[in-house]
């Protein structure tokens, strides 16, 4: 199979000027401080931030609960015990003193949504630079915001932040990251699915009042690590799910990312008895017949600097475990014969492109690396 890695950000004007091969000088964001290990999520951050090549003269700060004690990493996570010299390092108990006396620059929180609403308004006062893996300030929309129930929604502090933060997907935000204070990292599926549309949406040639439907499947991680009674492994395994039907939290990404309105486009989730991975599986129409090369030339040039992205040949389609454990997003398609039908299959792993990786490179171009930088 040929598979070609893309490299850009097309489509709207301002899209294609934040493609560039030039990266700024760095801005040496050191140290670093992630705020959140124990999960799934965190781990990985922690490993891609262990082996970072621009910070292995000086580790990570690990941290976990304020009233927490210290403890080894290695005794959450023994897998990093001899992980570039991860196996002395310790979980210190969060203080803003303890930042402050280490000089943070960047603090990566992996935290509960609410968690994040208080931590953010603090560390952007005191200078510190945020990437959240949170959905607490995705969306712009208070309609949207509606479903994560927010207490301190609608409040001057809350509202502030909001305009101050910026969705933190590179293919379609690189400018504005780069000189970021608050990067809010997108979700899982909701990667998935804009990265596979915004290059037809863009375009104008989708038959959007046609209706635009998303059904997406994800391994178990991407429920957290707190068990569940749905995530237990007697009602997993062997099993296929939906769930979050017309109320999953990624909706509002999708409408918000890809000007769309709410019957424009239906997107159901699913739980798939496998432990990382999504995979996507968009069905389009289009308002013209288009060519498998028209359609296959279109994402690469949208995705001509998008070193993270890789667009298959027309009529090849990414499974699952072509990219699980890889911080790249996979994009195929199929056309119909009469060329006005599409179905858009899009795959990447649920823990690294769809979040630590995906926090990696947005702190890549914030820091004026280049964005694949310890990824590949």
């Amino acid at each position: 199979m040929s598979i070609q890695t893309s490299n850009s950000t097309a489509a709207p004007a301002s899209a294609q000027s934040q493609s560039t091969s030039l990266h700024p000088a760095p801005c040496a964001l050191h140290p670093v401080t992630l705020l959140g290990v124990s999960g799934y999520a965190g781990l990985e951050l922690a490993r891609l931030l262990l082996h970072h090549p621009r910070l292995t003269g000086q580790k990570p700060l690990f941290l976990g609960r304020a009233d927490s004690s210290s403890e080894p990493l290695a005794a959450i996570h023994p897998q990093l015990m001899d992980n570039n010299g991860a196996g002395g390092l310790k979980i210190e108990p969060f203080s803003w003193d303890l930042l402050k006396s280490r000089g943070v620059q960047v603090l990566f929180l992996a935290t509960p949504h609410e968690q994040s609403r208080e931590l953010v308004p603090l560390a952007l006062e005191q200078g510190i630079r945020v990437i959240d893996l949170s959905g607490a300030w995705r969306l712009n929309s208070s309609a949207n915001r509606a479903v994560y129930q927010f207490a301190d929604e609608g409040s001057p502090v809350a509202t502030a932040m909001q305009a101050k933060a910026v969705y933190g997907m590179p293919e379609l935000h690189r400018d504005s990251i780069r000189d970021a204070a608050l990067i809010a990292n997108p979700g899982c599926y909701a990667t998935s699915v804009i990265l596979a549309l915004k290059p037809l949406v863009a375009s104008g040639l989708l038959d959007t009042n046609r209706g635009i439907i998303c059904d997406a499947k994800s391994g178990v991680s991407g429920a957290g690590k707190a068990p569940t009674a749905k995530t237990h492994f007697m009602h997993a395994a062997d099993n296929l799910s939906a769930y979050g039907v017309f109320s999953h939290r990624h909706t509002g990404e999708l409408l918000e990312q890809l000007s769309l309105a709410s019957d424009q486009i239906i997107f159901t989730p699913h739980l798939l008895p496998i432990p990382r991975g999504i995979l996507s599986t968009i069905y389009v129409g289009f308002n013209e017949p288009q060519t498998p090369a028209s359609i296959e030339s279109l994402y690469r040039t949208f995705f001509r600097a998008s070193p993270l992205v890789r667009v298959f040949p027309a009529g090849q389609l990414p499974q699952i475990q072509y990219s699980v454990h890889t911080n790249y997003c996979d994009i195929g398609f199929q056309l119909s014969a009469d060329g006005r039908r599409c179905v858009i299959v899009s795959c990447l792993d649920n823990l690294l492109k769809g979040a630590a990786g995906q926090a990696v490179q947005n702190f890549n171009l914030m820091s004026g690396y280049p964005e694949e930088e310890g990824l590949q």
